[in-house]
């Protein structure tokens, strides 16, 4: 386990160094050195405080999704949520997604896979905003069919941009569907009764061996099934899913609004708001893209290509990107890890744990 968890930290500090080097190796080192310490960094303050306010709402976002199963005091909620975000930062395959349920369940005895089923509801929320934000800047930006930056194996573009939207929205129905699916009662009475019938595909088993099949296979699984359910009943309750709406559209707007902030003390982005909101949607949708820890790089690479749609200078959009990406995840990483010491959590160990029940 440990030399598994050494491989995978390892090898994505070594992709992150790529991406990085992927994303600025047209841009001189001294005069991005120069930019970097231009910018007025007194804001960097302010745009923290936003950035992390973000991260209440988010809470308070899971904390009503996860009232529907079972209540959750703020603090238990908030410690697996700053961890797992931590661990996306950090190690490679968003592996912080499935530490944030684990760490819940250590901490509340609270099942995994209905803790994995309030995020999935989450990302369904946070896709579908985005989704709906990017129709509104395709409406209203107007991208030159003909930017393209090369990134690695990525050629970035509106294509790219338009590909990206598409597979998050058939993601974004496929998530939907699964959500309604585990909820009706009928569905789910279906689901049951042909997961209780595997034993009967041994026909050629013992009695004794069929029942073997039915505690060790249809059992555990019916418990899943019922426990994932249990994390998606949110949907029985219609004021709770305009609350979790409406905390999203604040969550989304606090984080453009920390990026909007930074900008003001970086040279060259003289962006609006709603510019500096382009930009945003423009790098979540980049950082969809199978990338390293951290996002390093894709979100370096979306930012200049974003930025450039408003005509920043590639110099410009590459310190102003580097340095609000650091003053993004950095304290997140801090307070994850913060989190981790006060829960007396072992997060690498956390990070591969596999155990659904």
């Amino acid at each position: 386990m440990k030399r598994n968890i050494t491989i995978s930290l390892l090898l994505g500090i070594i992709v992150s160094a790529v991406a990085l080097y992927l994303a600025f190796r047209n841009v001189p080192i001294s005069e991005l050195i120069r930019y970097l310490v231009s910018i007025n960094y007194f804001l960097a303050i302010p745009s923290i405080a936003v950035a992390l306010l973000s991260f209440v709402l988010r809470v308070f976002r899971w904390q009503l999704i996860l009232a529907s199963s079972q209540r959750v005091s703020f603090w238990r909620a908030f410690h697996p949520l700053m961890i797992g975000f931590m661990v996306n930062c950090i190690l490679p395959g968003r592996l912080g997604e499935v530490a944030r349920p684990v760490i819940l369940r250590k901490l509340e005895d609270f099942p995994v896979s209905t803790g994995l089923a309030t995020v999935a509801a989450e990302r369904v929320f946070d896709i579908s905003l985005l989704i709906a934000l990017f129709t509104v800047v395709l409406a209203t930006v107007k991208i030159n069919p003909e930017l393209n930056i090369a990134f690695g194996g990525y050629q970035l573009n509106r294509h790219t941009l338009e590909l990206i939207s598409s597979g998050m929205l058939k993601l974004c129905v496929v998530l939907i569907a699964a959500i309604f699916l585990f909820t009706i009662e009928r569905t789910k009475a279906v689901m049951d009764a042909l997961i209780i019938k595997i034993p009967s595909l041994f026909f050629f088993a013992t009695p004794s061996t069929k029942a073997k099949v039915h505690k060790t296979i249809s059992e555990p699984v019916i418990r899943i099934v019922d426990n994932f359910a249990r994390g998606l009943s949110l949907v029985k309750h219609p004021k709770k899913i305009v609350a979790c709406i409406g905390l999203s559209l604040l969550v989304w707007y606090l984080v453009a609004l920390s990026i909007y902030i930074m900008a003001l003390g970086c040279p060259g982005i003289d962006l609006s708001f709603l510019e500096i909101t382009a930009v945003m949607i423009i790098i979540c949708f980049f950082i969809a893209l199978p990338s390293v820890p951290g996002f390093w790089g894709i979100w370096e690479a979306g930012g200049v290509f974003a930025l450039s749609l408003f005509g920043v200078a590639t110099k410009d959009a590459a310190g102003f990107t580097l340095a609000n990406h650091a003053i993004q995840v950095i304290p997140v990483i801090l307070i994850g890890f913060v989190s981790a010491v006060i829960t007396g959590i072992n997060v690498w160990r956390v990070a591969f744990e596999e155990r659904l029940t």
